[in-house]
């Protein structure tokens, strides 16, 4: 008697889209604290482009816009 082979399943990948892309964003503003918000965990922290799907001029925009939001106190 052979043993019954385990069967892999396999993982289906969403393709992540620029949702700042999909909007045709060209700038983001720091004072836009809404949108920030929205890219941040509840401690502060910038979400990663993995997990959010932004393209690289995107998240790096989004990441200089928060920096500059922190400064002012406007986000945590």
């Amino acid at each position: 008697m052979v043993p019954p082979t385990k069967r892999r399943r396999k993982k289906v990948v969403r393709v992540k889209v620029c949702r700042l892309c999909e909007n045709h964003v060209k700038a983001i503003d720091f004072k836009d604290i809404e949108l920030l918000r929205r890219y941040q965990t509840e401690q502060g922290r910038i979400l990663p482009r993995r997990v959010t799907g932004n393209c690289f001029q995107h998240q790096k925009m989004l990441s200089e816009a928060v920096k500059r939001a922190r400064n002012l106190a406007l986000v945590p």
